[in-house]
Formats: structure tokens, sequence, C-alpha cells
């Protein structure tokens, strides 16, 4: 104990023992804090830049990737680099689903959940800042859906607006919200990984501590230097080849509050809560179903009252785990289509699985190994 509390951090870090079972599905947490130091600071430099005027501020966009010196790299990075983030945050948590992680690491995983809607947060906010079409109408839809709360819906609105419609004061909210925001996920991330080195990581084996451990340097560290490289290929394919591929086409349009797009949908990574929302044709209950899609990753460590059989051992959780996976990307797709049938039909039935599969088949692992026994 005396030797560890005088112990260089860094040091501390290199010798963390690891389960020398873990695979490249650990590579997930890594990847993600590079990628938030990459937000912040290419978020910085156009900040510089960027002005939040609703006369200007689509002009101060296209003058950064114009005129501004590699500007058009940062801002490629930097929306692509929102895309690869959620890329890595949905395997990383799809990584914690599979292994049970918020059995084994109650405080983590509720961590990690609050990292992911802070996230949302931001990137929704960061989503408007262009103000193009899809940006205006994006934030005029998702924000109308807080009147939807009886009796303060319509003044939170106007609260959150600064007035009477999304105007010059939301920009003004939004953009400060959204430059903030990133460091609050960053003092998340260091609590995370706090809580994480309290017990050490999972394996796939599931044990946290009758298993055989390695020191973290140099294998694992070496192994995250790869996920790096591998992760700086694919952002440059994206950032010099394929930098609007992610986007909407409807965003390069200056925003027209007369002229109300075709299909008003938010991004990819916001598709499946969409989905969900439309699919009830209730408003306040296409709130609240919307808000649990998210929240309801809040409740799985109430499972942990009593070991489950690891997954790496338990069929039937595996197959379930793959259908889940299976729905999610349905509900990403029906998210993305017009509101008309047959895609309408489909997302109701879609949309009452997720939630049974969270209720029965992961608030219930206790129960596995009485069924497969």
């Amino acid at each position: 104990m005396h030797k560890l509390r005088h112990e260089n951090p860094a040091e501390h870090l290199l010798a963390l023992p690891s389960p020398v079972s873990i695979s490249i599905w650990w590579n997930g947490g890594s990847i993600l804090g590079l990628l938030l130091g990459l937000q912040i600071l290419t978020g910085l430099f156009l900040s510089m830049h960027y002005t939040a005027d609703l006369v200007n501020t689509f002009s101060s966009v296209i003058h950064i990737v114009r005129d501004t010196p590699s500007g058009w790299l940062f801002r490629n990075f930097h929306a692509n680099g929102a895309s690869l983030f959620f890329v890595f945050i949905y395997l990383h948590m799809a990584r914690g689903l599979y292994y049970q992680s918020y059995i084994t690491q109650p405080r983590t995983w509720l961590i990690g959940v609050t990292i992911f809607i802070v996230s949302m947060a931001t990137a929704f906010l960061g989503y408007v800042l262009p103000w193009g079409q899809m940006s205006f109408w994006g934030a005029t839809v998702i924000t109308n859906l807080l009147s939807a709360i009886p009796y303060l819906g319509p003044s939170v609105v106007e609260w959150v607006w600064g007035g009477f419609s999304v105007g010059q004061s939301t920009l003004n909210r939004f953009f400060s919200l959204h430059f903030i925001l990133p460091f609050l996920i960053g003092g998340l991330s260091a609590l995370h990984l706090i809580f994480l080195h309290e017990k050490g990581s999972t394996s796939p084996l599931g044990d946290l501590t009758h298993v055989s451990k390695t020191p973290f340097h140099p294998y694992f560290s070496w192994k995250d230097l790869a996920g790096f490289l591998a992760l700086g290929i694919v952002l440059v394919l994206l950032g010099f080849f394929y930098p609007t591929i992610l986007g909407d086409p409807e965003n390069f349009i200056p925003a027209n509050p007369m002229v109300t797009p075709v299909h008003i949908q938010p991004e990819w990574y916001f598709l499946f809560a969409y989905a969900i929302l439309r699919s009830i044709p209730s408003k306040l209950g296409g709130v609240v179903a919307l808000g649990m899609s998210v929240a309801i990753f809040y409740f799985l460590p109430l499972a942990s009252g009593k070991m489950a059989t690891p997954a790496a051992f338990t069929p039937p959780y595996q197959v379930a785990f793959w259908f889940f996976i299976m729905f999610f990307i349905m509900l990403t797709w029906l998210g993305a289509c017009p509101i008309e049938e047959p895609y309408m039909s489909l997302a109701v039935p879609l949309t009452f699985i997720y939630f049974i599969w969270f209720l029965v088949l992961i608030a219930a692992p206790v129960y596995w190994k009485k069924f497969i026994s």
C-alpha cells in the first residue's frame, strides 16, 4: 500500500493487471478517449472562426471550409469524428451488454450510460450549429417535443428557445453548451476510468478475480496503438475522400423557416430512438418512449443482486443478444425511412420488442443459470 501511494500514476497505469483473455473489443474505451480529444481540439479551432449570428452563421461555416487554411480538414475531421465516436460508443456498449459489465461493474456502467446521454446532447447541439435546413428544422422538431410535458411544456420550450421560436437566442445557447459539454464528458470519462481500475477490467470469461492477468504494458498498450492506427486510416479516408457521406444534403442549404424539408430526420446515430418516437401515436407517449429508449440502460445493474452465468457459457443469452443487435439496426433503418406505410407499422412491433428485450432478457439474467442447468 505504501509503495502504491507514492507510485507515479503513469507507472501505475502501465503496470495495471489486465486479464490476458481480453480481445480487440476492449480497445473501444481507449479509441473513444482519442476521439474525444480530437473533437475538443478540432472544435476549439473551429470556434475561432465560427460566428453564432443568424445572418452570418452559414456563411462562416462556408468561410471555414473555403478560405481558412486547413479549415476544410478540421471541419471534416470534426463532423466525421462525431460519427466515429458514436460508432465506437455503440460497439463499446454492445461489448458491455454481451459480457454483462452492468452486473460485474455497476458503477462503471452507470457512468458510461451518463457519458452516452451527454454525448447525445452534445452531438444534437453541434448538429444545429451549421444552421442549414436540417439543422434548423431538426432543432425545431426536437425541442418542440418538450411541449408534451404536462402543464409546463410550452414554458419549457420557450425557455430552451430563449423566445417564441428557434432563433438567435437558441443558437447562442446551443453554441455555448456545445462548447462546454465535451469537457464534462472528459470529467465523466476520468471518473469512468477510476471506477474501472478499482475492480479491473472484465474478461470474456466474466470473472474479475480468479483469472490470469498481465501488466497493461507492453501487450495491451501496443494493442491500443494498433487500434489507433486503424482509426486514423478510417478517419483519413472519410476526411479526405468521403467527407459528406454521413451527412444530409439538406444541410448544405441555408436555413429557411418558410420552407420545410421533405423528410426531417436526425443524424444516423439517433435514428433508432427517432423510429421509436414515431411509432407511438400519442405525443407524450412518444416522448416518454424516446427518453426510456436510452434511460433504460440505467436499470440494468438492478440485475446484479446475484451473479449471472457469463455470456460465454450461456448460448440462449448469446442468441438473444444478436437478436437485439438485429432489432437495433432495423430501428435505425426505419428511422431514416419516410413517415408512411409500411415503415410506420413495422416500427411498432420492433419498439415493443426493444423494451421487452431489456425487461425480460437483460433485467433477469440471474435466471439463465437455472434455465440451462
